[in-house]
């Protein structure tokens, strides 16, 4: 479905029934990227997920984002399903835009959840840059590109578990087919990951971060290698009414590889 929204059109999808709850994507990502917390999640809640602008089947603006922007695009979204407040989750980059519309929109949220994300935007640089190069490199099929990713974003005891067994649906959700084709369906293109990175830059809401009084369920990663933990028990200890949960044997592609574990918190933390 699309929606008109802040001067560009939002491509997004709704599955299940009862209290609303958003899902924001990552950097260079899509709204793929949550099924396998749609397909369960869905069971309890009304989900909302999204293609950010630049991203998936969204409008693709050649325009500098800032965090400020993504977060406008939020709201506009919810105005026009016309959404008063709602649960909202965002992973990495979409966790920066949730503390960006908790700063600014508070009134629209009734609890938060950030899961493998940062504060800040000073990593960003970084991020830029090595999704760049993944992009620009030549004769790398989509199979090899997919694995040289996932060895940012998974343990290696769930790498080895994929690489044993190919055909196994895990979690009965996905199988490593399933992840390479998901991979390789993105929409990304080098202007897209510019324009996403632009919104890192200046963005920091560490002096912030106290006065945001809506309860917030904080997810970590113990191997995260692209935003560590570390940040987030920083962010925990700044937010008022937060609790952290750091999951063991997880990198950044924790809410795809731990799965279960993640959904049973976020599950338990909104219907508490």
């Amino acid at each position: 479905m699309k929606a008109q929204v802040n001067g560009i059109e939002l491509c997004y999808n709704i599955s299940g029934k009862g209290d609303p709850l958003i899902l924001i994507h990552g950097y260079g990502g899509q709204k793929e990227d949550w099924l396998p917390q749609v397909i369960d999640l869905s069971k309890s809640f009304k989900i909302i997920y999204f293609d950010n602008r630049c991203a998936g089947m969204s409008d693709h603006p050649n325009q500098p984002i800032t965090m400020e922007t993504f977060a406008q695009d939020l709201k506009a979204l919810m105005d026009f399903l016309e959404i008063q407040r709602a649960y909202i989750a965002g992973r990495s980059l979409g966790g920066m835009v949730v503390q960006q519309f908790l700063v600014s929109y508070p009134e629209m949220v009734n609890k938060a959840i950030l899961i493998n994300t940062h504060y800040s935007g000073e990593m960003g640089e970084i991020v830029v840059q090595s999704s760049l190069n993944s992009l620009n490199a030549e004769n790398v099929n989509p199979e090899d590109l997919f694995w040289n990713d996932a060895m940012f974003l998974f343990h290696r005891s769930f790498r080895r578990e994929l690489k044993k067994n190919p055909t196994k649906k895990f979690y009965h959700l996905f199988t490593l087919d399933d992840l390479i084709e998901k991979f390789k369906n993105k929409t990304i293109n080098k202007e897209d990951l510019i324009n996403q990175g632009h919104s890192f830059n200046n963005f920091n809401l560490i002096d912030k971060l106290s006065s945001i009084e809506t309860p917030i369920l904080l997810i970590g990663a113990e191997n995260d290698r692209i935003l560590p933990h570390s940040q987030m028990i920083e962010m925990y200890k700044k937010l008022p009414n937060s609790r952290l949960v750091i999951i063991k044997k997880a990198g950044h592609g924790s809410p795809i590889s731990k799965a279960p574990k993640i959904n049973e918190l976020i599950k338990n933390f909104l219907q508490e």
